[in-house]
């Protein structure tokens, strides 16, 4: 896992170096073991090394292979480089190195645009093609690891985050008025490739873009998720086997495929602990867990100890227990926003953030349970979208989900950012495309490769690699994916969700573990908004920044500050807390 930038001229001229070492720069904590710079006529590359494979030198970035012509810059991991290496010295390609990074470079020479598609991981990167004089940009199929970029007449710049862009200078800040109500409905979620700044975008998954010396650019997308059944049908047992073994594969892969110590992010529930069990029955020794916790609010708590704890003694890891007070995350805030590459309303970013500063200290690989909810049908909401047979899919839909409706989002910002109802057509588009069965079906199709992407996989992915600490999804093993897509909606649903995981879980976890109410990363604080956090909010929301910025309309704004604990979203997001975060984010990258 790294963090990688780049600038491509199209005017003649050729990349200043101090441009590209300004955004290294602010990715050093992506990679905080190295750092390296490549330059050649209109094109230049920058690199920030987080060493997890191969941790010689000669993975060093950018690797540069001059008899063909070829330079790159990778972030992510691939999980099936063995295999490919392998294929690839059959097909008469000789390595120098024995990591991950060099793959990609002889994929590509053999294979062309069609290499993206043999890949198995969490990427992105950019090769510098000399002989087409072409930059070609590609990210994984689900989007796990980030790639932003602005494109004009003059230049392509590229980069693992918005703020390593910014810091190149010469980039329009101005805010997209279709981002901004797809990020006030979707509890902050903006689908690439849009980003809240106009002159910022963002590669779609699953795609790859090549754009030339003219300034032209063309993508393509090398992976669709379909979510219908198989011609043989399987009974529930088959089901449930399929899932597993899939599973451990997926978990298999991402503990095998580095050459530093793996630990894992142990929340309590369901989907980290059942990641600790297969990793045990793997035969891992000395496993390594961390856990986080906050202060309690009289309406909630702030940790699951009591689940963490008893899977940690189950199978007797090494744990590691951190208690955060909250005179600490209201101190340590402004750190979580700066690194969020866009602005992150949900409760558990700061937690992330402060807990991968503690892990990051004993080990720079754990995996995390991110994306089986989404995957396995885990959140209360699925369960009524389905028995809401009412309406359109995109009423269902929105009944359930939409933080504000339209017409709220019309009141609470000012005439010039009222616009039309961009998400709901963008939403209403995503649940007609074709080789879906169901509506539910549809529905977890699109969270899967849409609206996690920018919500808990780029948050899990910005607040641990701000601390060099390489996050492994295995839920989001787009084979597992692919596999549960075509499962009967049934299935996940059953048990109050996550049915199969539930039925994996048994004889593995305490029942305790399985049986608990579906629980959320608590943090309290930032949902229950009253006293310094309250103060804090205020401030931002009634500084002299954000009145010039003339966004929010005021009457709405003094409704939340007046009664914060009264307006929640539909799932239970502070509305407060929402406008605050934009705006605080906007103050410290845009001003």
């Amino acid at each position: 896992m790294c963090g990688i930038a780049g600038e491509f001229r199209f005017d003649g001229t050729a990349p200043a170096r101090a441009t590209i070492e300004a955004m290294n720069a602010r990715l050093a904590r992506r990679g905080p073991d190295a750092a390296g710079y490549w330059g050649l006529g209109p094109v230049a590359f920058g690199h920030r090394r987080l060493a997890i494979i191969d941790l010689s030198e000669r993975s060093a970035q950018p690797m540069v292979d001059v008899e063909a012509g070829l330079t790159l810059v990778f972030n992510g991991t691939i999980y099936n480089y063995p295999e490919l290496r392998a294929e690839l010295l059959a097909l008469g390609h000789g390595f120098d190195s024995d990591g991950d990074t060099e793959v990609i470079l002889r994929a590509y020479a053999q294979w062309g645009e069609d290499c993206v598609a043999r890949l198995s991981g969490a990427f992105a990167f950019a090769i510098w093609d000399e002989k087409t004089q072409s930059v070609f940009l590609a990210r994984d199929r689900l989007g796990i690891k980030p790639l932003y970029y602005s494109l004009d007449g003059k230049r392509l710049r590229f980069a693992s985050s918005v703020q390593a862009l910014l810091a190149s200078g010469d980039i329009d800040t101005t805010l997209d008025a279709v981002a901004l109500h797809q990020h006030f409905t979707l509890h902050a979620v903006v689908p690439a490739p849009r980003t809240v700044l106009a002159g910022i975008r963002k590669l779609i998954p699953a795609t790859w873009m090549r754009v030339s010396i003219a300034g032209d650019s063309r993508q393509s997308i090398y992976w669709r998720l379909t979510a219908q059944r198989p011609t043989r049908a399987k009974s529930a047992a088959e089901w449930t086997e399929a899932i597993h073994q899939a599973l451990k594969e997926a978990v298999r892969k991402r503990l095998a495929i580095a050459d530093v110590k793996v630990g894992v992010l142990l929340s309590g529930g369901l989907d980290s602990s059942l990641l600790v069990a297969l990793l045990a029955e793997q035969g891992v020794s000395d496993l390594m867990t961390f856990s986080v916790g906050f202060e309690d609010q009289p309406e909630e708590s702030g940790h699951e100890f009591e689940y963490s704890d008893a899977v940690a003694a189950h199978y007797g890891t090494r744990h590691h227990q951190y208690r955060i007070p909250n005179s600490e995350v209201l101190v340590r805030l402004p750190e979580a926003v700066d690194n969020m590459a866009e602005p992150m309303v949900a409760q558990d970013a700061v937690a992330f953030y402060l807990l991968s500063e503690q892990v990051a200290k004993t080990v720079k690989v754990v995996q995390s349970g991110q994306g089986a909810d989404e995957v396995f049908g885990g959140y209360y909401w699925y369960g009524q979208m389905q028995a809401d047979a009412l309406g359109s899919p995109l009423e269902r839909f929105r009944r359930h989900y939409f933080d504000r409706d339209h017409d709220e989002y019309r009141a609470m910002v000012t005439p010039p950012w009222q616009g039309e109802d961009y998400t709901s057509a963008l939403v209403a588009a995503r649940l007609e495309e074709a080789g879906a069965d169901e509506f539910l079906d549809r529905v977890l199709r699109m969270d899967v490769t849409m609206l996690i992407t920018d919500d808990p996989v780029k948050r899990v992915d910005n607040m641990t690699m701000a601390w060099g600490l390489e996050a492994r999804v295995p839920f989001l093993d787009h084979e597992l994916v692919e596999l549960a897509a075509s499962m009967p909606a049934e299935l996940k649903l059953a048990s109050g969700g996550k049915h199969v995981l539930k039925q994996i879980s048994r004889g593995r976890l305490p029942d305790a573990v399985i049986d608990r109410k579906k629980g959320y990363f608590p943090m309290p604080a930032l949902k229950y908004v009253r006293g310094e956090f309250l103060d804090f909010m205020r401030a931002i929301l009634d500084s002299r920044a954000c009145h010039e910025r003339g966004l929010f309309d005021r009457a709405y704004v003094e409704k939340l500050l007046a009664e914060p604990e009264r307006h929640h979203t539909r799932i239970q997001g502070s509305k407060l807390w929402h406008l605050a975060l934009l705006e605080y984010w906007l103050q410290r990258n845009v001003g």
